[in-house]
Protein backbone atom coordinates (compact mmCIF):
# COMPACT_ATOMS: atom_id res chain seq x y z
CA UNK A 1 0.00 0.00 0.00
CA UNK A 2 1.12 3.65 -0.25
CA UNK A 3 0.27 4.67 2.64
CA UNK A 4 2.39 2.20 4.06
CA UNK A 5 5.52 2.83 2.39
CA UNK A 6 5.24 6.32 1.75
CA UNK A 7 4.35 7.21 5.89
CA UNK A 8 8.19 5.13 6.25
CA UNK A 9 9.68 6.91 3.38
CA UNK A 10 8.62 9.90 5.44
CA UNK A 11 10.26 8.87 8.55
CA UNK A 12 13.26 8.17 7.33
CA UNK A 13 13.36 11.07 5.63
CA UNK A 14 12.89 13.19 8.61
CA UNK A 15 15.71 11.22 10.74
CA UNK A 16 18.29 12.33 7.42
CA UNK A 17 17.04 15.51 7.74
CA UNK A 18 17.35 15.93 11.65
CA UNK A 19 20.69 14.28 11.19
CA UNK A 20 20.02 11.24 13.09
CA UNK A 21 21.08 9.34 9.78
CA UNK A 22 23.66 11.98 8.86
CA UNK A 23 26.06 12.72 5.77
CA UNK A 24 27.73 10.01 4.34
CA UNK A 25 26.61 7.41 7.11
CA UNK A 26 25.00 3.99 6.18
CA UNK A 27 21.18 3.51 6.83
CA UNK A 28 20.69 0.68 9.23
CA UNK A 29 20.64 -2.59 7.32
CA UNK A 30 17.42 -3.73 5.18
CA UNK A 31 16.82 -6.64 8.16
CA UNK A 32 17.20 -4.24 10.90
CA UNK A 33 14.63 -1.87 9.05
CA UNK A 34 11.99 -4.48 8.16
CA UNK A 35 11.84 -4.98 11.61
CA UNK A 36 11.85 -1.90 12.97
CA UNK A 37 8.81 -0.85 10.42
CA UNK A 38 7.30 -4.94 10.16
CA UNK A 39 6.88 -3.98 6.80
CA UNK A 40 8.14 -6.76 3.75
CA UNK A 41 11.17 -6.26 2.07
CA UNK A 42 8.94 -4.82 -0.90
CA UNK A 43 7.62 -2.11 1.18
CA UNK A 44 10.80 -0.98 2.52
CA UNK A 45 12.44 -1.10 -0.81
CA UNK A 46 10.26 1.29 -2.22
CA UNK A 47 10.47 3.65 0.30
CA UNK A 48 14.19 3.90 -0.13
CA UNK A 49 13.35 4.00 -3.73
CA UNK A 50 11.59 7.01 -2.90
CA UNK A 51 14.80 8.38 -1.01
CA UNK A 52 17.09 7.49 -3.46
CA UNK A 53 14.77 9.33 -6.74
CA UNK A 54 14.93 12.24 -4.67
CA UNK A 55 18.58 12.45 -3.71
CA UNK A 56 18.66 11.82 0.03
CA UNK A 57 20.54 8.17 -0.44
CA UNK A 58 22.61 6.16 -2.54
CA UNK A 59 22.56 2.16 -3.02
CA UNK A 60 26.11 0.83 -2.18
CA UNK A 61 26.43 -2.63 -3.96
CA UNK A 62 27.56 -5.05 -1.35
CA UNK A 63 27.57 -2.81 1.60
CA UNK A 64 24.21 -1.28 1.97
CA UNK A 65 22.52 2.49 2.01
CA UNK A 66 24.76 5.39 2.26
CA UNK A 67 23.14 8.46 3.20
CA UNK A 68 24.35 11.69 0.35
CA UNK A 69 22.34 14.44 1.31
CA UNK A 70 23.22 17.11 3.48
CA UNK A 71 21.62 20.74 4.85
CA UNK A 72 22.51 23.62 2.95
CA UNK A 73 25.00 26.30 4.38
CA UNK A 74 23.01 29.18 4.49
CA UNK A 75 19.23 29.80 4.60
CA UNK A 76 17.68 29.86 0.99
CA UNK A 77 14.29 28.72 -0.18
CA UNK A 78 15.05 26.19 -2.21
CA UNK A 79 13.14 24.89 -4.88
CA UNK A 80 12.87 20.89 -6.32
CA UNK A 81 10.19 18.94 -7.83
CA UNK A 82 6.70 19.76 -8.51
CA UNK A 83 5.03 21.42 -5.02
CA UNK A 84 2.74 23.61 -4.19
CA UNK A 85 4.40 27.30 -2.51
CA UNK A 86 3.31 26.44 0.40
CA UNK A 87 4.73 22.74 0.57
CA UNK A 88 7.77 24.00 -0.22
CA UNK A 89 8.04 26.83 2.13
CA UNK A 90 6.67 23.95 4.75
CA UNK A 91 9.80 21.61 3.54
CA UNK A 92 12.38 24.78 3.87
CA UNK A 93 11.09 25.72 7.38
CA UNK A 94 9.33 28.84 6.63
CA UNK A 95 6.40 31.04 7.59
CA UNK A 96 4.49 31.79 4.36
CA UNK A 97 1.78 33.61 2.72
CA UNK A 98 0.61 34.42 -0.34
CA UNK A 99 -0.99 38.17 -1.42
CA UNK A 100 -3.08 38.29 -4.72
CA UNK A 101 -2.46 41.22 -6.76
CA UNK A 102 -4.37 40.72 -10.03
CA UNK A 103 -6.78 38.30 -11.09
CA UNK A 104 -8.37 38.32 -14.40
CA UNK A 105 -9.86 36.16 -17.27
CA UNK A 106 -8.43 36.91 -20.84
CA UNK A 107 -8.19 35.39 -24.24
CA UNK A 108 -4.74 34.47 -25.51
CA UNK A 109 -3.90 36.42 -28.51
CA UNK A 110 -1.22 36.01 -30.82
CA UNK A 111 1.56 37.39 -28.52
CA UNK A 112 0.68 35.98 -25.27
CA UNK A 113 -0.05 32.35 -27.18
CA UNK A 114 3.48 32.69 -28.18
CA UNK A 115 5.00 33.24 -24.51
CA UNK A 116 3.24 31.10 -22.71
CA UNK A 117 2.55 28.36 -25.13
CA UNK A 118 -1.32 28.27 -24.79
CA UNK A 119 -3.48 28.39 -27.96
CA UNK A 120 -4.71 31.33 -29.62
CA UNK A 121 -7.89 32.26 -28.89
CA UNK A 122 -8.20 29.73 -25.51
CA UNK A 123 -9.59 31.45 -22.31
CA UNK A 124 -7.13 31.88 -19.75
CA UNK A 125 -6.94 33.10 -16.05
CA UNK A 126 -4.52 35.47 -15.54
CA UNK A 127 -2.93 35.59 -11.38
CA UNK A 128 -0.06 37.85 -10.17
CA UNK A 129 0.43 36.55 -5.85
CA UNK A 130 3.19 38.01 -3.85
CA UNK A 131 5.13 35.17 -1.71
CA UNK A 132 6.03 36.09 1.59
CA UNK A 133 8.12 34.19 3.19
CA UNK A 134 8.68 34.61 7.47
CA UNK A 135 6.78 37.92 6.58
CA UNK A 136 8.73 39.46 3.84
CA UNK A 137 7.89 39.92 0.46
CA UNK A 138 10.77 38.16 -1.77
CA UNK A 139 8.78 36.16 -4.71
CA UNK A 140 6.61 37.50 -7.75
CA UNK A 141 4.82 34.66 -9.49
CA UNK A 142 2.93 35.23 -12.64
CA UNK A 143 0.93 32.47 -13.85
CA UNK A 144 -1.46 31.82 -16.97
CA UNK A 145 -3.90 28.67 -16.56
CA UNK A 146 -5.98 27.40 -18.90
CA UNK A 147 -9.67 28.37 -17.36
CA UNK A 148 -11.14 25.05 -18.52
CA UNK A 149 -8.96 23.48 -16.16
CA UNK A 150 -9.37 25.01 -13.64
CA UNK A 151 -13.35 25.59 -12.98
CA UNK A 152 -14.24 27.75 -10.38
CA UNK A 153 -10.84 29.58 -9.69
CA UNK A 154 -11.19 32.41 -7.28
CA UNK A 155 -8.44 35.33 -5.65
CA UNK A 156 -9.45 33.53 -2.53
CA UNK A 157 -8.24 30.07 -3.47
CA UNK A 158 -5.56 31.17 -5.26
CA UNK A 159 -4.42 33.33 -2.21
CA UNK A 160 -4.58 29.70 -0.59
CA UNK A 161 -3.25 26.87 -2.43
CA UNK A 162 -4.08 26.52 -6.32
CA UNK A 163 -2.87 22.75 -6.65
CA UNK A 164 -4.75 22.08 -3.39
CA UNK A 165 -7.38 22.87 -5.00
CA UNK A 166 -6.37 20.92 -8.54
CA UNK A 167 -5.53 17.88 -7.29
CA UNK A 168 -8.05 17.77 -3.85
CA UNK A 169 -10.97 19.63 -5.50
CA UNK A 170 -10.81 18.84 -9.08
CA UNK A 171 -8.78 15.53 -8.93
CA UNK A 172 -6.35 16.79 -11.42
CA UNK A 173 -3.68 14.57 -11.68
CA UNK A 174 -0.36 17.05 -12.02
CA UNK A 175 2.50 15.24 -14.04
CA UNK A 176 5.41 16.74 -15.08
CA UNK A 177 6.60 20.59 -15.00
CA UNK A 178 9.55 22.12 -18.12
CA UNK A 179 11.42 24.62 -16.35
CA UNK A 180 14.03 27.36 -17.60
CA UNK A 181 16.24 29.13 -14.94
CA UNK A 182 17.93 32.87 -15.98
CA UNK A 183 18.88 35.46 -14.22
CA UNK A 184 17.32 38.98 -14.74
CA UNK A 185 18.05 42.46 -14.08
CA UNK A 186 14.56 43.58 -11.69
CA UNK A 187 11.54 45.63 -13.08
CA UNK A 188 9.78 48.24 -11.79
CA UNK A 189 7.17 46.22 -10.78
CA UNK A 190 9.82 43.35 -9.12
CA UNK A 191 11.06 46.68 -6.85
CA UNK A 192 7.69 47.81 -6.06
CA UNK A 193 6.18 44.14 -4.57
CA UNK A 194 9.16 42.72 -3.70
CA UNK A 195 11.88 43.42 -0.68
CA UNK A 196 14.76 43.47 -2.84
CA UNK A 197 16.85 45.26 -0.23
CA UNK A 198 18.95 47.07 -2.91
CA UNK A 199 19.22 43.86 -4.93
CA UNK A 200 18.88 44.68 -8.58
CA UNK A 201 18.60 41.57 -10.43
CA UNK A 202 15.86 38.29 -9.74
CA UNK A 203 16.32 34.85 -10.12
CA UNK A 204 13.93 34.00 -12.67
CA UNK A 205 12.01 30.59 -13.04
CA UNK A 206 9.35 29.49 -16.07
CA UNK A 207 7.76 27.02 -15.33
CA UNK A 208 5.19 24.69 -17.91
CA UNK A 209 3.27 22.29 -16.41
CA UNK A 210 1.42 19.57 -17.80
CA UNK A 211 -1.45 16.90 -16.13
CA UNK A 212 -1.36 13.14 -16.80
CA UNK A 213 -3.37 13.77 -20.36
CA UNK A 214 -0.19 15.46 -21.50
CA UNK A 215 -2.06 19.09 -21.36
CA UNK A 216 -0.51 22.00 -20.39
CA UNK A 217 -2.54 23.93 -17.96
CA UNK A 218 -0.23 26.36 -16.18
CA UNK A 219 2.54 28.90 -17.53
CA UNK A 220 4.18 30.42 -14.52
CA UNK A 221 7.09 32.91 -14.56
CA UNK A 222 8.32 33.33 -10.74
CA UNK A 223 10.93 36.04 -10.22
CA UNK A 224 12.34 35.71 -6.97
CA UNK A 225 15.24 37.67 -4.45
CA UNK A 226 18.16 36.17 -5.73
CA UNK A 227 19.41 35.47 -1.99
CA UNK A 228 16.15 33.42 -1.03
CA UNK A 229 16.42 31.02 -4.50
CA UNK A 230 18.30 27.99 -4.51
CA UNK A 231 17.34 25.25 -7.54
CA UNK A 232 18.01 21.97 -6.29
CA UNK A 233 17.80 18.99 -9.15
CA UNK A 234 19.26 14.97 -8.50
CA UNK A 235 20.80 14.11 -11.75
CA UNK A 236 21.65 10.98 -12.66
CA UNK A 237 24.81 9.98 -14.84
CA UNK A 238 22.93 7.44 -17.93
CA UNK A 239 25.19 4.46 -19.44
CA UNK A 240 23.15 3.95 -22.28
Amino acid sequence: MKARYDAIYRDLLSLIESGAYPYQSMLPSESVLTARYTCSHNTLRRALGLLKEKGFVQPVHGKGVRVIWRPQERTMFEVGGIESFRETAARNHLAASTRVTAFETLAADADLAERTGHEVGSEVIYVERVRELDGRPVILDRSWFLAEAVPGLTPEIAAGSIYDYLEGELGVEVSTSKRTITVERATARDRELLDLAGADYVAVMTSRTFDSDGIMFEFTVSRHHPDMFCFHDTAVRSTV
